[in-house]
């Protein structure tokens, strides 16, 4: 990492320093907690359009998710979505082994399967594996040659007539199909109420987390509205305390920050993080070997993928989002990220904005994360148990988890702020722009931006906007 890697310099030093010295009053921070009022929607998964299965199932439905484990989560709905569509039996999803996190959890890993299979139970077939008739359907089986019960051709999505029209033929002449790849392979528009609504309920009650995920999320949510340590930790207080939160309109609440600034995304977006030649050099160089050149983005400047939102925030700059929308060092900050990177010494600027800034490191002991160490769908799992959890949640860019939680939090009618990425893009390239001018500017352009209800558009997913499919007239 060092070899590649200069510790950058603040990009924004005029900006950061105005921040490090804020102050902010009793009636800012208190606007800042307010939860959202109720909105005209609330949310109606359950009053599923009464339908009985059907007495015979048609066959078997195999499917083979890749992607992380929000992207896997979305094609588990679809996959429920397209068994009820072809009367068919699901077998429970096949997670593929990611090449980018290197994780083998399997769906009985990441959900719990009882729960999955008895809130669906009225609604389609479930079985958690093929009969012996058909232990022959395996990955393994459909890698090493075509395969007349494999479905490779599904468009991205797909018409329920699609299905209709060539994946039930197969299913009735074998009696199982398999569709891979099936990522995004169900279209969001032109389907009956009841399949959306279907969806729905699969994405919001019958996806549920194991129980040992929710009890360590559940000890995490307690040590950050409860940093004295009596409340969820075992014997062991793992929170710093600061002598002034006691009282402030703050204490007991927390954010969680969503920050997705791994590897990856950095070489993905094609912009300047500040750590000079050696950065440059190395992102170019990973750039090439992951997607052979093939970055879209690469042939804008610097300035003009800014201008455009099209860098994800570094966390220096997300730090700053946060202390212009009026968060003080009091605030109680649970990030939530994969591996940051160039590490701590990227953080740092951030963690000097919020020194109350925890994670589940820091939260839990190396006994309670054992379970979960190295497996990245299930560290992602309790971050996204206890962002669900907390009094808001913000993105710093956005991608498959701010996706599901955006549309999970609207679902729940929690506050969730989404970052402006072009306004604060333009913002920052402005080096002269003072903290007053900076802070009105990102109080005014995130006013909206809070966790109000936004109705779905054509060939939007239902799983960021879940209004109006998902939810009924308060």
């Amino acid at each position: 990492m060092l070899s590649e890697w200069n510790v950058p310099k603040s990009r924004h030093q005029r900006l950061l320093k105005s921040a490090l010295q804020r102050q902010t009053s009793e009636g800012e921070l208190s606007d800042l907690w307010t939860p959202l009022a109720n909105q005209s929607l609330k949310p109606c998964a359950e009053s599923s359009i009464a339908t009985s299965l059907p007495e015979k199932s048609e066959g078997f439905i195999q499917v083979f998710l890749d992607g992380g484990l929000n992207q896997q989560r979305m094609g588990i709905c679809d996959a429920v979505a397209v068994a009820k569509i072809l009367n068919a039996t699901l077998v429970i999803p096949y997670l593929e082994v990611n090449p980018v996190w290197r994780d083998s959890s399997s769906f009985m890993d990441i959900f719990d399967v009882d729960h999955f299979i008895n809130v669906l139970k009225d609604d389609i077939s479930i079985v958690k594996e093929l009969p012996s008739d058909f232990s022959w359907s395996t990955r393994e089986y459909y890698a090493t040659a075509i395969r007349a019960t494999r479905v490779k051709t599904a468009p991205v999505h797909a018409s329920a007539n699609w299905y209709l029209e060539n994946v039930l033929p197969v299913v009735q002449s074998y009696g199982i199909a398999a569709i891979a790849p099936f990522s995004h392979r169900l279209t969001f528009d032109n389907l009956p109420m009841d399949i959306q609504r279907l969806r729905c309920k699969v994405n919001f009650q019958a996806l549920v987390f194991v129980p040992h995920i929710r009890a360590l999320g559940d000890a995490l949510i307690s040590r950050l509205r409860n940093p004295s340590g009596k409340s969820g930790a075992v014997g062991t207080n793992y929170l710093q305390e600061m002598p002034d939160v006691k009282n402030k309109q703050g204490a007991g609440k927390f954010v969680v920050l969503h920050l997705r600034f791994d590897k990856d995304m950095a070489a993905h977006s094609a912009c300047d993080f500040g750590g000079g030649k050696a950065e440059k050099l190395a992102l170019a160089k990973y750039r090439q070997v992951i997607w052979q050149g093939r970055v879209l983005n690469s042939q804008f400047t610097d300035e003009e993928l800014r201008s455009q939102g099209r860098c994800p925030l570094t966390p220096e700059e997300i730090g700053l989002l946060l202390a212009a929308l009026g968060f003080d060092n009091s605030t109680r900050l649970y990030l939530a990220s994969h591996k940051v990177y160039g590490g701590e010494a990227r953080i740092s600027t951030l963690r000097r904005l919020f020194p109350l800034m925890e994670d589940k490191k820091s939260l839990a002991s190396s006994e309670e994360r054992a379970q979960i160490k190295g497996k990245a769908s299930l560290l992602a799992a309790a971050d996204y148990y206890v962002s669900m959890h907390s009094d808001i949640f913000i993105s710093a860019s956005p991608g498959n988890m701010h996706n599901a939680l955006v549309g999970h939090r609207t679902y729940e009618n929690l506050k969730t702020i989404r970052p402006s990425m072009s306004l604060l893009g333009q913002l920052f390239l402005n080096k002269s722009i003072s903290w007053s001018d900076f802070q009105q500017s990102v109080v005014e352009g995130h006013q909206n931006r809070q966790g109000q209800i936004r109705l779905r558009k054509p060939k939007q997913s239902i799983y960021t906007y879940p209004a109006p499919d998902c939810m009924c007239q308060a």
